[in-house]
């Protein structure tokens, strides 16, 4: 039912997009405006919420509890696991806006910003840009994939998002109609964002052909091709399964973005972009609060449509690929404790986005300051060709970012193939490669028709883009369900309860040590002795449950002559 429906949604869809283009952007567009305008305050509150709730996990007892059975290892190496999760993640995404978005921020500051020069201007645009690549995004993934890696791995249940629910909706209506819903719009959400993906990444290739003069206009026909091609290849890889395409392809991007990266940061103003290290993380934190606050109504003329525009636009946009992101990180993560998680999904993305912005965000805003007019380059997809164009083996360096392009895609796009899969065939952790095939398929012709009825220009994909932010609205509730369903299974987990226990059976001790001894009693945890009495000392039945390690035998003299206490830990 799951996939049968799904499909005939898609298949209205794309007939829609074809047959009435004017009329789907107009819906869509509308739709959206209505969305930014009425309920913008709810993505601002709800993308802070999970930051807060992810580090507050983390540090809490519950940090300890693995995603797995007890003293089960991790399953890939920190290494590997890093390297995919951030492809899937949000590869692609920073080689996009790895050079716009600082660009666009220092050129036209945020609304409600007032920088006194060049120097402040660059600040405010790194800090904005980390705000939006950073902490949030990566919380809205972590909640998301730890709900359901918890769910599959320490409870045992299926690797669906709609399992996760069980303890709120129970065991039936998560098997049942409300989990199947809740999976359709995992995998409509899930595809349309892997096709939008698909787009943009087929676009910057394009401008890549034209920046190495293999093609003066990079038409509908030859991205149509490139989606063709880079289509066969995720599907190729998504076949392989996990261990062998993802955790290869990933290696691979990671080796040859650190290499563009270098390159950059040698040849680029160096000096800069040591300054800006400090310099970002410092403003990002001071603007951190108004920047999580900043609404309609906290800022001044413009606030509206810069929101719409990008933070709010932002955090929609992250909702809305959490499905598949979600998922396949949960997919990686099992073994680790939910610490290990939220530290690896959270802070090493984010400090690896800090470094590729600094490094990209600062040589093009140098450019830009020194007369490089990169803004002037007329297209998105370009300005990172552009900013390269001024340093040796620009040819090279722009058939990289290329490369670059293609396998962040391709590592994302065959993980979402996989997780369209897992959620059509109720929670399979080895989809069948003819399901997977069908959705790496449909993937390409939707990301196709819609360059193709936009004649290949940006705005090709700019209903698939609104219609992929409004299918965040229903997950924004999906995601605070998965918080609080998340919240208590982990209060009934075994580690837990078990931890509770041992404090329940102290505490007991202590009461009734005070009650039949006044006072003067201690208690020991140990292993047991033969013929030892209660000459002065209670061991009661409390004296035993020390928990694991309990066979240390110490003391604690509690005897003081003060009521009896309940003991904490």
């Amino acid at each position: 039912m799951v996939f049968g429906v799904t499909a005939v949604l898609t298949l209205a869809f794309v007939l829609w997009g074809a047959l009435g283009t004017d009329s789907l952007a107009d819906a869509s567009a509308d739709a959206l405006d209505s969305v930014m305008h009425n309920g913008g305050w709810a993505f601002v509150c709800i993308a802070s919420a999970f930051v807060i709730f992810a580090l507050w996990l983390a540090m809490s007892r519950y940090g300890r509890i693995t995603l797995g059975g007890e003293g089960e290892k991790p399953e890939f190496r920190t290494v590997s696991w890093i390297a995919m999760m951030f492809s899937a993640g949000m590869g692609i995404g920073l080689m996009f806006w790895g050079v716009s978005e600082p660009l666009n921020h220092f050129t036209s500051p945020p609304p409600g910003t007032d920088p006194a020069d060049n120097g402040d201007r660059m600040a405010t645009a790194m800090a904005t840009a980390l705000f939006h690549w950073t902490l949030h995004p990566w919380a809205i993934y972590a909640v998301a994939g730890l709900g359901i890696a918890y769910s599959t791995y320490r409870r045992r249940r299926r690797q669906t998002i709609s399992a996760v629910f069980a303890p709120l909706i129970g065991e039936r209506h998560a098997n049942g109609g409300v989990g199947r819903v809740i999976d359709i719009l995992a995998i409509f959400a899930t595809l349309f964002g892997s096709a939008a993906s698909l787009g943009l990444g087929a676009l910057q290739i394009g401008s890549g052909i034209e920046e190495l003069d293999w093609m003066d206009n990079a038409g509908t026909g030859l991205l149509v091709a490139v989606i063709a091609v880079l289509t066969a290849a995720f599907i190729f890889s998504a076949i392989s399964g996990v261990e062998k395409g993802v955790q290869w392809l990933s290696n691979i991007n990671m080796v040859l973005a650190a290499l563009l990266a270098l390159f950059v940061f040698v040849v680029g103003p160096t000096v800069l972009m040591l300054d800006l290290l400090p310099t970002s993380v410092g403003a990002f934190l001071d603007d951190l609060p108004g920047m999580a606050a900043r609404t309609e109504a906290s800022g001044g003329e413009g606030v509206a449509g810069w929101l719409s525009s990008w933070t709010v636009f932002y955090w929609a946009w992250w909702i809305s690929w959490t499905p598949f992101v979600g998922m396949f990180i949960a997919r990686i993560s099992r073994g680790r404790t939910i610490r290990q998680f939220v530290g690896g999904v959270i802070l090493v993305p984010s400090v690896v986005s800090l470094i590729w912005f600094t490094i990209f965000g600062g040589t093009a805003m140098r450019q830009q300051e020194s007369g490089t007019d990169l803004m002037g380059e007329g297209s998105t997809e370009g300005q990172l060709f552009a900013m390269l164009r001024e340093y040796p083996l620009a040819g090279l360096t722009a058939l990289l970012v290329m490369i670059l392009v293609g396998i962040f895609f391709v590592s994302g796009a065959d993980a979402a193939s996989i997780v369209m899969g897992t959620l059509s065939e109720r929670g399979t952790l080895e989809p069948s490669r003819l399901v997977v095939v069908f959705w790496g398929v449909v993937t390409g012709a939707v990301a196709a028709i819609m360059l193709m009825i936009g004649d290949g220009g940006s705005t090709a994909l700019d209903g698939l883009q609104n219609l992929t932010i409004l299918a965040a609205v229903p997950f924004a509730l999906v995601m605070v369900g998965m918080c609080a369903a998340l919240m208590k299974d982990l209060r009934n987990d075994p580690l837990i309860l078990r931890g509770q226990r041992g404090e329940e059976a102290v505490e007991m001790a202590v009461i009734a040590g005070h009650e039949k001894y006044d006072g003067d009693f201690e208690i020991r945890i140990g292993p047991v002795s033969d013929g030892e009495n209660g000459n002065g000392s209670g061991r009661g039945k409390g004296g035993r449950s020390g928990g694991p390690g309990g066979r240390g035998g110490g003391k604690v003299p509690v005897g003081d002559g003060r009521p009896p206490q309940r003991a904490g830990t």
